[in-house]
């Protein structure tokens, strides 16, 4: 396995639960309004530091999506998943977005972890 690159955002952003690898900033949500099996879950025009899995056309309550699942590029836990085809005209809108799941990310609505701030200059200590 090769070397590993992190993007970092600044900010208030979402972060993987699990590792706290930086997955997006707030300005990028979309929609909080989704539902997956585990609750909630929010739309985001942009995701970074995420790997897809294999595209799959997937039946959802909105109709039939090619998905694919993405993963936390550090620890390699299941996020939620990204929106490649919508065949219905309506929901064209969410090609190219991504859904995390709100328990499988910290954020501006987590318990212990209310906004995960990180400003211009800061650092993280290199072992967490």
């Amino acid at each position: 396995m090769g070397r590993l690159f992190l993007l970092n955002l600044e900010g208030k952003i979402y972060c993987c639960k699990h590792c706290k690898t930086h997955l997006a900033v707030c300005e990028d949500v979309v929609s909080k309004s989704f539902q997956c099996r585990h609750g909630k879950a929010y739309l985001f025009n942009k995701v970074v530091n995420v790997c897809p899995g294999e595209k799959e056309d997937r039946m959802m309550m909105t109709g039939l999506h090619t998905v694919a699942d993405i993963y936390c590029i550090k620890c390699g836990s299941y996020l939620g998943w990204k929106y490649e085809v919508a065949y219905e005209k309506s929901q064209k809108y969410k090609e190219g977005k991504s859904v995390l799941e709100r328990f499988k990310v910290s954020g501006p609505e987590g318990s212990n972890n209310n906004w995960v701030a990180h400003e211009a200059g800061a650092s993280d200590p290199e072992d967490d």
